[in-house]
């Protein structure tokens, strides 16, 4: 559905054109682009309230810059709705995280507004200050660099790390804290505690606008004065804060709290600092889902809320007709609860996902043992192995894809001092419209090479829970549970719980001529292919592999010793991936068979929604099917009886 632009906003197809207008025609610019916003979100689905509240100033930066020369880098990604619309691609945004259209994140191949691809989070200041040096050691003094990082996104190490670095370059950078108190879920820590303390400071506000007063009074000091006034306002800010300032702490020129929803005043302001050299920090405060009554209320949920009624505010949900399979990640945040309940050893850990692990039903039912611990998967893994040290059993719930964050830690930390920490990686496998930053395709690969790792994937709601239940008991050491977004299979999940055998997998049926080995949910596919095949009098036999590292060897020599055909079948990356481990264990073993393996191939995968991205990668049912139909007999009622 091709939503229409409002009078100004259909004349702006580039930031060229939006500087044809005046400053006060910033404001019904401003309006006209939240506007569209909603209108397109709101039938196509995606990120909103993220995007809502950076508005005016995403107007103020391309009218005040001059983009692309001037290099613009944002945080993440979910807040670049309007940039991407006022850079060439209004007329495409309807085709937003679909399947063949434009990416819901900056992408450098998609625009050259697009200075550095993003998906995860905190990388803008060390991006933008690579930028900045880089025009530096080009001769190109007059050239702007400019990071748009969220309060949420500055909690990361990485962060901290390029302000760090920044303070002592003397770069042209300028920082733009994005300072709303929220992520997807409300911002936790000692940050947003010293933000609040900016923000909300009566006195400190009240210097910061009466500044231009005391600067006018102190011009009498003469050529010295604007040091002076520079030590005095530090001193003044130290005071009135009752601590010193962080930013300028680490050299940067700290200017703030502004409004970030007055354009006009945004523009003013970013102009000026654009003629200040060294690096410098603008903190703006905005309300993220701005200008939509229900997204600035509810915040959370209205971060990727799908299609909804944009009067209404309705969040449109098809009313199934009978009972539905939870998703992996419900079943995940309730076990977690009833294991906690049986077991005081056990908490819960996420890097700032409560919500999108579910890790929230555990919060709210023993808040004093489950963490939120910010935007920072390094420090949840080795706090989680400091628990563990100290004989907890930590869940570490990460995304796969954030995983990848994490993986020194994963090794140093918790793998060769044997610890008994849970890894539960949410999102395994293609992620759906995120895309390539958020696709879980390598956990397998980057996790079945580390010594003293289990590592394991459930191919539905009750192995989850089974899975859970085996890796806290008593001396098990690092677990990892892999599993994918989105629905399981089993409506009457809730089952009791069983410990598993470690390494050890389970043959789901018997069959002839070929082997199909499964991990994971993809053995959901499996099932309702070898259902189809049946009909068409092929007998594929399959095996539930369960775990990736150990190897059921058992199994498998018996897969080896009967079977000429072997297909194997994976939601992860097929170099390092599970059919590569087959491959080993088939050599070692001087076995001979024909080795067909289906699973994501070596290269990126672009956005789409999950059934989309199985059948282009080639192993959804339909792809199973056709590999059995290549090398399998087909048989008939009678040859199988006799």
């Amino acid at each position: 559905m091709q939503v229409k632009a409002g009078p100004l906003l259909s004349k702006i197809n580039y930031p060229a054109d939006l500087k044809q207008y005046s400053e006060t025609d910033l404001e019904q610019i401003s309006q006209e682009l939240r506007q569209y916003i909603i209108d397109v979100v709101s039938v196509n689905g995606g990120h909103f309230g993220a995007s809502l509240g950076v508005v005016e100033l995403t107007v103020a930066l391309h009218y005040a810059l001059n983009t692309p020369y001037d290099k613009l880098v944002w945080d993440v990604g979910h807040q670049a709705y309007g940039h991407k619309i006022l850079t060439g691609r209004r007329d495409l945004f309807h085709t937003n995280r679909v399947y063949g259209g434009i990416s819901g994140f900056p992408k450098i191949s998609e625009s050259e507004y697009d200075t550095f691809g993003v998906g995860h989070s905190s990388t803008s200041i060390s991006a933008a200050l690579g930028m900045a040096v880089a025009s530096q050691l080009k001769g190109e003094t007059d050239r702007q660099h400019v990071a748009v990082i969220g309060d949420g996104a500055m909690t990361a190490g990485l962060a901290f790390e390029g302000l760090n670095h920044a303070g002592i370059e003397n770069s042209n950078v300028l920082v733009i804290l994005n300072d709303n108190c929220m992520s997807i879920d409300p911002n936790v820590g000692a940050l947003k505690e010293y933000l609040t303390s900016i923000t909300i400071s009566k006195s400190y506000n009240r210097f910061r606008d009466d500044i231009s007063h005391v600067l006018t009074g102190l011009s009498k000091l003469g050529p010295n004065a604007h040091k002076y006034v520079k030590k005095i306002e530090k001193s003044i800010k130290g005071t009135l804060l009752k601590q010193s300032n962080l930013f300028e702490a680490l050299n940067f020129r700290y200017f703030g709290p502004v409004d970030g929803h007055d354009v006009k005043r945004l523009a003013q302001i970013i102009k000026d600092l654009s003629a200040i050299p060294g690096p410098k920090l603008l903190h703006c405060i905005t309300v993220k889902g701005k200008g939509f009554a229900l997204a600035e209320k509810d915040q959370t949920k209205w971060h990727a809320p799908g299609l909804f009624d944009k009067i209404t505010g309705e969040i449109k949900k098809s009313i199934p007709d009978k009972p539905q399979p939870p998703k992996y990640q419900d079943v995940f945040g309730h076990t977690m609860v009833e294991l906690a309940e049986a077991n005081d050893k056990i908490v819960g850990i996420t890097p700032a996902m409560p919500s999108g692990s579910s890790l929230n039903i555990m919060m709210k039912a023993m808040p004093k043992r489950a963490f939120d611990v910010g935007i920072a998967e390094q420090h949840a893994v080795t706090f989680s192995a400091g628990l563990a040290a100290q004989g907890m059993v930590p869940f570490c719930n990460i995304y796969s894809s954030f995983m990848q964050r994490a993986y020194d830690q994963v090794i140093h930390d918790v793998a060769i001092q044997k610890l008994n920490v849970v890894f539960c990686l949410d999102r395994a496998g293609l992620a759906g419209a995120d895309g390539a930053t958020h696709h879980g395709a390598y956990d397998i690969a980057y996790m079945r090479c580390i010594p003293n790792l289990v590592v394991s994937s459930p191919m539905n709601e009750e192995e989850l829970r089974n899975l859970m239940f085996t890796a806290q008991q008593e001396n098990i050491g690092p677990f990892v549970i892999r599993y994918p977004r989105g629905n399981g299979v089993m409506p009457d999940w809730k089952r009791p719980f069983k410990a598993l055998e470690i390494g050890k997998g389970r043959k789901i049926c018997d069959g002839e001529d070929v082997a199909l080995l499964t991990i994971g949910h993809v053995g959901n596919f499996a099932v309702e292919a070898r259902a189809e095949l049946n009909s068409e009098g092929f007998y594929p036999a399959h095996y539930d592999l369960r775990f990736i590292k150990p190897l059921d060897e058992a199994l498998l020599h018996e897969v080896f010793a009967k079977y000429k055909h072997v297909i194997t079948v994976e939601d992860g990356s097929l170099p390092g991936g599970i059919g590569a481990a087959i491959l080993e264990f088939m050599a070692d073993h001087g076995y001979h068979a024909n080795v067909i393996r289906l699973g994501i191939p070596d290269r990126f995968i672009e956005h789409g929604e999950q059934a989309e991205l199985w059948a282009e990668c080639g192993y959804d049912k339909n792809a199973i099917i056709e590999a059995v139909r290549k090398v399998a007999v087909k048989r008939t009622t009678d040859s199988m009886a006799g």
